[in-house]
């Protein structure tokens, strides 16, 4: 049986603290979740304590005014969601807690999540935190950190990174469904560089040529399943980081991985798919391994 966050109802799910960072998000996943076919539900996370502390505020008045203030905010994104596509389903949902608590409760409904990258230090700064990576790690599906402004100019081109030494096949399948949907080019790219005491003793041509047709292999199917995509194949001796940020700024989308942690149901964020997510150009998904569903619900091949 599919997981929930997999069937074609399960929604795009966003967090808003209302900052300027959260705007761009909630317009970001209104469109994705318009383009794709889903609900998109807005979250705003109410935390009535102070920050770092347990002390819970005991003033009923302050707990209506916090209430209040969320629902603003709840409002104000629903509004901005339906301005950008009126016949979208929108729902809303304030959650008593902290932004980590609302987050890890939407995660197993959820087709993916989607934050700001700045913000007022919820939802919004959420993901360049260690918490907020840890509970992208938690995830069933993908979470999208938004950077940049959405509704900009479109490049026509998704960016997967992709490592032949580990499991790829989460992000191919997110990357390639996500540029079918947009019509978009599919770039694979991979980043290698050795340390300088063995450079020299390596055929730097060579190993190029193995690299490609390892991810050549690997993207094999998906060409074969989204013949109608423009695909190319990018092999370049450089940081893994600074090779996808290169990349990410003729893209509309970065696509990367987490990896297993085995016997757990948790991931870990990697160097490289920390560092793409400080310094990329263009929103971030990180996808864990495994097989990610189409938009129609069914499973993959």
């Amino acid at each position: 049986m599919a997981h929930p966050s997999q069937t074609s109802t399960a929604p795009v799910v966003v967090g808003t603290d209302g900052s300027a960072g959260a705007e761009h998000a909630v317009a970001w996943a209104a469109d994705e979740a318009m383009l794709r076919g889903r609900p998109l539900r807005i979250v705003h996370a109410v935390q009535p304590w102070g920050m770092g502390t347990a002390v819970v505020v005991g003033s009923a008045d302050l707990m209506v005014s916090l209430e209040g203030s969320g629902r603003l905010v709840l409002e104000e994104a629903e509004r901005l969601a339906r301005r950008r596509h009126p016949e979208l389903e929108v729902g809303t949902e304030l959650v008593m807690g902290s932004p980590e608590q609302a987050l890890q409760g939407q995660a197993d409904t959820a087709f993916e999540i989607v934050v700001g990258s700045h913000g007022t230090g919820g939802f919004a700064g959420l993901l360049l935190g260690s918490t907020g990576l840890h509970v992208a790690g938690h995830t069933p599906g993908p979470v999208v950190i938004v950077r940049g402004e959405a509704g900009g100019p479109a490049h026509g081109e998704v960016v997967a990174g992709i490592d032949p030494s580990v499991e790829s096949r989460g992000v191919l399948e997110y990357a390639f469904e996500a540029a079918s949907l947009r019509k978009a080019r599919l770039r694979a790219v991979h980043g290698w560089r050795l340390p300088a005491r063995i450079a020299d003793g390596v055929d730097a041509e060579q190993t190029a040529r193995s690299l490609r047709r390892s991810i050549e292999e690997a993207i094999a199917p998906l060409r074969d399943r989204y013949p109608e995509l423009e695909t190319v194949v990018d092999v370049v001796r450089d940081h893994p980081v600074h090779a996808l940020t290169v990349a990410s700024q003729r893209a509309d989308l970065v696509a990367v991985g987490a990896h297993d942690r085995r016997g757990l149901r948790a991931l870990r964020l990697g160097s490289v798919s920390h560092g793409i997510v400080h310094h990329a150009r263009c929103p971030v998904a990180i996808v864990r391994p495994g097989v990610v569903s189409h938009t129609s619900g069914d499973p993959a091949s």
